[in-house]
């Protein structure tokens, strides 16, 4: 049995075995205490980074100085204005007749059997003077490389298909020069002036429906072409004949004369008729509204004075019809003052009123084209 000492032992045993246990986990706990601290700083770490701005990084790439490159259109050297014009009167004689010289076998040489040879320094000096006047109306005129081809060929044409027509010359010779030709007065104005929107680039000027479409295209080709075919058959079949007959002395043929047909003349009609609608109806279609056309539309014949209604009937005509007509009016006279020297002073044996009458067809043919290509354009 137990004594009280031995049960108060007990207890006091007991009681440092439980203040034991207790020192021991206070010790542990306080080992445990710094890797919770250092979780507690990097939790506080994180809020306060996550609290602060974000700051973005930007890296550019380091380049060279920009050197501003000029446009195509400006690549060309700038010439003075006093020596453009006569720049290219040099260039296109110095093609033509390098163009001769290279083809003489097939072209001079050709032609040489009806060819006059002018018998005066006036004579020579009508020919070479018309040719620089007729570059000049091109290049003052602000015509661009396609313009002034055409025009060419409008004027050259004439004369050509008489050689062709009435002289046998085989048709070889005839495209050779006409190729000739047309290089010598396109490449000089392409090389010293760009082309015009209206040819360049036919999308970005009014009317740009119009100068696209290729049926409309088609058309006014067809009917410019149609006119020129109607005018010499009228001509052929009314006054041409007897002053073929008359005023040209030793013609060599004059079956063309009365057997020719809608589809005969239709290689040389539709040349023609492409060319007046490339000088005629493309720029004038391109040629937008201009202040003058509001002022005309603005015109109120109850008010106007007297002036006013004469200046209007004459002169009221919208951009787009005066530049036709100019045009029109142009083609007129180049056709027919080139195909009357060419016809009366390099073809042997031609009168002046043979050569008259014969420019007389090509000049009424032009007249009615561009009126026609006008009223079609005005629609």
């Amino acid at each position: 049995m137990r004594t009280r000492r031995q049960d108060k032992a007990a207890a006091a045993a007991a009681a440092a075995a439980a203040a034991t246990a207790t020192s021991t986990a206070s010790a542990s706990s306080e080992r445990e205490e710094p890797p919770s601290t250092a979780v507690s700083s990097i939790s506080d770490s994180d809020s306060k980074d996550a609290q602060k701005p974000a700051t973005t990084i930007t890296i550019s790439k380091i380049e060279g100085p920009t050197v501003d490159r000029p446009q195509s259109s400006k690549t060309r050297p700038k010439l003075p204005k006093a020596v453009q014009f006569p720049l290219v009167a040099i260039l296109s004689l110095a093609i033509s007749e390098l163009g001769y010289s290279l083809s003489w076998p097939y072209t001079q040489g050709v032609l040489a059997a009806h060819a006059r040879l002018p018998g005066t320094w006036a004579e020579v000096g009508a020919i070479m003077g018309w040719r620089l006047f007729e570059l000049a109306l091109g290049w003052f005129g602000d015509y661009d490389g396609y313009d002034i081809t055409a025009l060419n060929l409008l004027s050259q044409g004439p004369p050509l298909y008489l050689l062709f027509a009435h002289y046998n010359t085989p048709p070889r010779a005839l495209l050779i020069t006409v190729a000739i030709e047309t290089l010598a007065t396109y490449i000089p104005f392409r090389l010293l002036r760009p082309l015009s929107r209206a040819h360049a680039d036919p999308t970005t000027v009014p009317n740009a429906d119009i100068l696209t479409d290729a049926p409309i295209a088609l058309l006014t080709t067809l009917l410019a072409g149609a006119i020129y075919s109607v005018t010499l058959l009228f001509a052929y079949a009314t006054y041409l004949p007897t002053y073929l007959v008359v005023y040209f002395a030793n013609l060599p043929s004059l079956v063309r004369a009365h057997e020719s047909s809608y589809v005969g003349l239709l290689p040389v009609t539709l040349a023609l008729g492409f060319a007046a609608r490339v000088f005629i109806f493309t720029p004038a279609e391109a040629t937008g509204r201009t202040p003058a056309d509001a002022k005309n539309e603005a015109f109120n014949p109850t008010t106007a004075s007297l002036r006013e209604t004469v200046r209007w009937n004459f002169l009221g005509w919208s951009s787009q019809t005066k530049v036709a007509l100019q045009r029109t009016a142009l083609a007129m006279l180049v056709t027919g003052v080139n195909t009357f020297l060419r016809t009366r002073l390099t073809i042997v044996g031609v009168e002046t009123a043979g050569a008259a009458a014969w420019s007389s067809v090509w000049v009424l043919a032009a007249t009615i084209t561009g009126l026609a290509l006008s009223a079609v354009g005005g629609v």
